[in-house]
């Protein structure tokens, strides 16, 4: 019992570690709230969140406090990509993923969640993954195996039989079927009580036929007004955020009437989807950089001619709809399809959205404010503002006016720990 007692007191009073506390100036950094920059910037993390921001002469750095200086290079908060396959790789299509066990995935996983850190994104969602592998590498983040940004994960997303979230590459003697396909509604909000169970913090569903799956279209819609509805009633029953894969402009009205939260890819979306879009405050994630690398690479990883198609087909379609989108004032966040092509090489689809009619500004809004928005998480990620995570990252000159100097990060801070660091002596 005594020692039991000494126990506790000893937990009970122990003097609780100091904070650490970190200080990061540069000579500019990216204000996406109010959409400016600000020059000689600094930022106080304390263990972990921001503490304070601003100029160097108005910021009072403690005395304590670990310097950073970055010198001239522009400050801006860490990425977020709305759309990644983290347990993707680019380099395997068709059948020729077939050639490895299950576990390969998870493995590959963890290299893809360095990349996408490396490339400056310190969060993403990723929206749909095989044996909760989004669920897992999360988890080996969070508890410090491996390194990787927040992932705010799907697991395993919901389609209809035969379409494009089922497995459709294989004969029916292998009997081989989608984690979380549903063809009711009251099967389809089964499926989102299975998936936020096992860890899902998003719920994915598609809607409509894809590109890389064998089978289906990109235009069909595939899951009716009534089924989208139960799943989204059912997810923000339980607080979750739905996102619908969605190229075909009937699959679209139909995801955005029923309520999604938001829209990936949107490839044919019409004049009355954008409307819709925008009465309705729904998000579009439309991911236009990807074709360059699957066109030019496709084939010799394994793609089918008949996928290639397919993406050719929908390639200039959606990067028009995007730029009528924008102009029409649609909410845009960033989604790369990361998976699709390489993981590290996101950060080139800043310029594509610049040359299809954002500012830089606001392609860099998309990536940050916006998504954080749309994730719900105003108050974690997407800014570098009072009480936000310390998710810092910076690039050599103005991204505000060349938006393509985001391809090369050279800075990476996640939670005020630095996990990349590439400035020049």
């Amino acid at each position: 019992m005594k020692l039991a007692v000494a126990a506790f007191a000893a937990v009970a009073f122990a003097v609780p570690a100091q904070a650490e506390t970190v200080a990061v100036t540069a000579d500019h950094m990216v204000d996406v709230l109010a959409g400016r920059v600000v020059d000689k910037a600094a930022v106080v993390i304390v263990d972990g969140r921001i503490s304070a921001v601003g100029t160097q002469a108005a910021v009072a750095i403690p005395a304590r406090a670990r310097r950073i200086d970055l010198g001239a290079m522009t400050l801006l908060p860490g990425l977020i990509d709305m759309h990644v396959h983290l347990d993707s790789n680019p380099v395997y299509g068709g059948y020729t993923t077939l050639q490895f066990t299950d576990s390969f995935w998870v493995a590959a996983g963890t290299a893809n969640a360095r990349a996408m850190l490396d490339a400056g994104f310190t969060t993403v969602r990723n929206v749909g993954s095989q044996g909760y592998a989004d669920v897992g590498i999360k988890q080996a983040i969070d508890e410090g195996l491996i390194v990787g940004p927040r992932i705010v994960p799907a697991a395993y997303a919901l389609g209809a039989t035969g379409g494009h979230c089922d497995e459709t590459y294989l004969p029916p003697s292998l009997g081989a079927m989608g984690k979380a396909i549903g063809d009711s509604p009251d099967e389809l909000r089964k499926r989102v009580r299975e998936q936020r169970k096992y860890g899902a913090e998003v719920i994915k569903v598609c809607a409509t036929g894809g590109v890389f799956s064998r089978n289906t279209e990109p235009g069909q819609q595939q899951l009716t007004e009534v089924e989208l509805r139960a799943i989204v009633d059912e997810a923000h029953m339980w607080g979750l955020k739905v996102a619908a894969h969605a190229h075909g402009a009937a699959g679209i009205k139909a995801a955005i009437r029923a309520g999604i939260d938001t829209i990936e890819h949107a490839s044919l979306i019409d004049d009355e989807g954008i409307r819709l879009a925008r009465e309705h405050g729904t998000w579009l994630s439309m991911d236009i950089y990807n074709t360059d690398y699957t066109q030019a690479e496709g084939r010799k990883n394994g793609v089918l001619d008949d996928n290639l198609r397919k993406d050719r087909e929908i390639a200039d379609i959606q990067r028009e709809g995007f730029r009528k989108a924008h102009k029409a004032g649609a909410k845009m966040v960033f989604g790369s399809d990361a998976g699709v092509m390489p993981h590290a090489d996101v950060g080139g689809q800043f310029a594509v959205m610049v040359r299809y009619g954002m500012t830089p500004m606001q392609a860099i809004q998309a990536a940050t404010r916006n998504a954080a928005e749309a994730l719900g998480r105003e108050k974690d990620v997407g800014a570098i503002a009072v009480g936000r995570y310390g998710d810092l990252i910076a690039v050599a000159g103005d991204p505000a006016s060349d938006a393509g100097l985001l391809r090369d990060v050279g800075f990476v801070m996640k939670g005020g720990v630095v996990e990349k660091d590439r400035r020049q002596p």
